[in-house]
């Protein structure tokens, strides 16, 4: 099976809306209203940098069949970029059929083309799937960092409102 993995642009707000539906559903979240994942698809991909992409897509017989949403995270202090792999999602009818791979390969050329040192993601530790599958790739967990999260009313208690 030919998996095609490219930067999404925004002819493909459609396909980038039904991954976020489609990953919504599969993490056991409320699902999405289709129009609003349509509004969100358009207005990001309207907004990206084709020196920054943060939507790369994979195709399998012309289908959307998985998403890796990714940012690129500049110099700490080994003075090396990242790039933050935030979701990597495949649909369910093309699990295990390499459309993961062809994604995580597409950006470490990516990476290795423009400089980008590594790349760092983060998993649930009960997802022995996903475990497996970044094992299986060469990645090795890295310390003991403890992921943490602001937002909703942490937001705004600390925002910078007068």
């Amino acid at each position: 099976m030919a998996v095609d993995v490219r930067w999404a642009t925004t002819a493909d707000a459609a396909a980038l809306a039904l991954m976020f539906c489609e990953m919504a559903v599969h993490y056991r979240q409320p699902p999405l209203d289709t129009d609003r994942a349509l509004s969100a698809a358009r207005k990001w991909l309207g907004e990206e940098s084709p020196a920054y992409p943060h939507f790369a897509l994979a195709f399998v017989d012309g289908k959307v069949s998985g998403l890796a949403s990714v940012a690129i995270a500049h110099p700490g202090i080994d003075l090396e970029r990242l790039l933050f792999l935030k979701d990597l999602f495949v649909r369910e009818n093309t699990r295990n059929e390499g459309v993961g791979r062809a994604l995580i390969g597409f950006l470490a050329s990516h990476c290795l083309s423009q400089g980008v040192g590594r790349i760092d993601l983060t998993t649930e530790d009960w997802n022995e799937g996903a475990l497996r599958f970044y094992e299986r790739l060469g990645a090795e967990r890295h310390g003991q960092k403890i992921f943490l999260r602001l937002s909703g009313e942490a937001l705004e208690k600390i925002s910078a409102k007068p």
